[in-house]
């Protein structure tokens, strides 16, 4: 019979949720993109504008510009906040929304607000949606609030605990699931701009080397002051375990050891006992015991350096996986230039984006390191430097093959046209060559002719496959939308 892990509870009084939706698109749409942004009330985000007062964030919270351009090392900070769209990095237009709607699932009705909208237009045609929530002004369970995450993250709910919720609104006749609530109700202009793979359907075709098909979950959480804060509590904020489709208390788990294995690699404890942060590949969590206005500096910071630190380290995580995915979907030998751009675009990741230092600050670099082992980065990139090494290695052999192939043939011809052509049938031909002429031949000149011909013919071919070559590379650059 399996133990039980007895679960403590922990009353949340206040709230800040975020869930970040990835998705592709087209780099040469970049500037429409940006200007269908600014039709529906979007705003750039520059620092030292007005985008960073409470409005966009929650009560009483104010994103402090000096910070964020301390927090993060000269090579990074230029490419997080460009200061307009010829410049390449991560572009940012942030949109106020403060609407309300409801969440039921199982006969409850769960209010929220959607306070404001993120859409954040990365390199190499990656894109993130930020949803900034809050839900209402009363206390929570603990596990309602995991449960509310749990459902609102399932863009195409398939496992049976994420199921069974629908948004509607009190003053609209709506009734819609996550994925037609974002994509039909609230985002539809986003649509025409999401790369679709051949392959899939559906919104996850746009990234179709990220199959998770749910949202990345950050959040901050107010629990009641002097609350104790518990391993169990921690494990279930970075699993994002709720409740079971019949509404009790969940865990995924009933091993107190796998909880502090888990816990020894994805809890930042520098604040504790009070204050606790989680990162997992599910979630990004800050709990405190401590009041609001105690913490007023700790939630700036968590809506401003650490949100970027975060997503920084999670585009690391999709262009990897995007990098590992593009690798294995090869032909070997057909794809000569789809090797050089995969190439060109590890390349390019790793000597422009991808570092291992990128804060000043001690906490920073602590962080950085959290997100690295939580999301696995370095293995990932161990993998992709070694799929580097094989495309250079193959490209280095194909080449060689095909620039001796033709040394031969070309070597062969010019010594066999030298011998016989140019002795033999070149005099026929500065008059005006009939092939009557060609019926004396002997039995060497014929092969003399052939030669000549062959000769040229393959000087034909060797141009025309050039050119081809040159217009396919030019084709395949429009169709891949000038991501690199």
């Amino acid at each position: 019979m399996k133990k039980k892990i007895s679960l403590t509870h922990l009353t949340i009084t206040r709230m800040h949720m975020s869930f970040v939706l990835p998705f592709g698109y087209k780099k040469k749409e970049l500037h429409s993109f940006a200007r269908t942004l600014k039709k529906h009330d979007y705003i750039p985000f520059r620092l030292g504008d007005a985008t960073n007062d409470e409005k966009y964030y929650g009560t009483q919270i104010t994103v402090i510009d000096s910070e964020l351009e301390q927090y993060f090392l000269p090579y990074i900070e230029h490419k997080l906040f460009p200061r307009s769209l010829k410049e390449n990095g991560f572009h940012r237009f942030t949109q106020v929304m403060n609407r309300e709607f409801l969440l039921e699932l199982r006969d409850d009705q769960q209010p929220f607000t959607i306070k404001s909208t993120d859409v954040l237009l990365g390199p190499f045609g990656i894109a993130f949606l930020v949803i900034k929530v809050e839900l209402d002004k009363k206390a929570h369970e603990l596990s309602d609030v995991l449960d509310f995450m749990n459902h609102f993250r399932a863009v195409d709910s398939k496992l049976k605990e994420e199921q069974g919720a629908k948004i509607t609104h009190k003053n609209e006749a709506i009734n819609l699931s996550v994925h037609d609530f974002l994509f039909d109700y609230l985002y539809p202009y986003l649509n025409p701009y999401m790369m679709q793979d051949e392959k899939l359907s559906g919104y996850f075709g746009s990234l179709p080397y990220y199959k998770d098909e749910r949202m990345y979950a950050a959040a901050f959480f107010f629990a009641q002051e002097g609350s104790e804060i518990t391993e169990d509590q921690l494990y279930r904020m970075g699993s994002i375990d709720g409740r079971t489709p019949e509404g009790h208390e969940f865990i995924s788990t009933h091993n107190p050891n796998y909880i502090k294995r888990i816990l020894d690699k994805s809890v930042h404890d520098r604040w504790a006992t009070d204050t606790y942060t989680v990162a997992t590949e599910k979630a990004f969590i800050t709990v405190t015991n401590r009041s609001p206005s105690e913490m007023q500096r700790e939630i700036s910071q968590f809506m401003s350096t650490h949100y970027y630190n975060c997503l920084l380290h999670y585009f690391y995580k999709i262009m990897l996986l995007r990098v590992a995915y593009e690798y294995s979907e090869i032909n070997w030998k057909q794809d000569e230039e789809f090797v050089k751009s995969l190439i060109k675009l590890i390349t390019l990741f790793s000597s422009m984006y991808y570092f291992q230092e990128i804060s000043t600050r001690s906490e920073g670099k602590e962080l950085s390191d959290l997100f690295r082992q939580s999301y696995n980065l370095d293995i990932l990139y161990k993998d992709v430097n070694n799929s580097l090494q094989e495309l250079y290695k193959s490209q280095e052999n194909n080449a060689s093959g095909k620039m001796n192939m033709l040394l031969f043939v070309l070597t062969i011809f010019t010594v066999v046209s030298g011998i016989y052509g140019m002795n033999l049938v070149i005099e026929d031909w500065k008059s005006p060559f009939a092939w009557k002429t060609a019926t004396s031949y002997t039995f060497l000149e014929w092969i003399s002719l052939f030669t000549a011909i062959s000769g040229i013919a393959l000087s034909a071919y060797m141009i025309v496959t050039t050119l081809g070559r040159l217009l396919y590379q030019k084709w395949r650059k429009r169709k891949q939308g000038s991501t690199m």
